[in-house]
């Protein structure tokens, strides 16, 4: 959830900053990327995908909660049934922030700001190696005929080495 920040506001009070965060947010869901200064858009990214947390929901409930905050109609309708959709297995990490370039008037940094639309490839399970899980449990089965195979291998090697050892001396 968005925590209330200590210290000087974004563009002055506290209702300006809300205002600014939701016209942000509704021109990043409208063209899916927007170029923005660093420290609005680290501050627009929790209640972007707060937003879309919302969307994922898709009961009349959360999409009057997100209309209270970014009262464009079909800004918020796009939000619902365009973006929503798209990010349903996806699990968050909704937006992605990239470093750009410093602005030429006042030399702030800027960044890019969108969408992580593309399909979320999903993670393979680690899954335990199969050979621990049956070595373990055949291995005392199998440890006696191996000994005895070992046994007998090594009886037989020492018997043919003996002669041998003996015809060569």
């Amino acid at each position: 959830m968005p925590r209330p920040t200590k210290g000087p506001r974004l563009g002055g009070g506290p209702a300006h900053e809300r205002l600014m965060l939701a016209n942000l947010a509704a021109a990043l869901f409208t063209h899916k990327s927007i170029e923005t200064t660093e420290t609005k858009a680290k501050r627009l990214q929790p209640h972007a995908e707060r937003y879309i947390t919302f969307a994922k929901r898709g009961d009349l409930h959360s999409r009057r909660r997100v209309l209270q905050s970014i009262t464009q109609k079909d800004v918020v309708h796009e939000l619902f049934t365009e973006i929503a959709p798209l990010m349903a297995e996806r699990e968050g990490g909704y937006t992605r922030i990239t470093k750009t370039r410093f602005r030429k008037g006042d030399n702030a940094p800027m960044a890019v700001i969108e969408l992580v639309l593309e399909p979320v490839a999903p993670k393979a399970k680690k899954a335990k190696p199969a050979a621990e899980k049956p070595a373990k449990a055949e291995k005392p089965v199998e440890e006696a005929p191996a000994e005895e195979v070992v046994d007998e291998a090594a009886a037989e090697a020492a018997v043919e080495e003996t002669p041998e050892a003996e015809e060569a001396k």
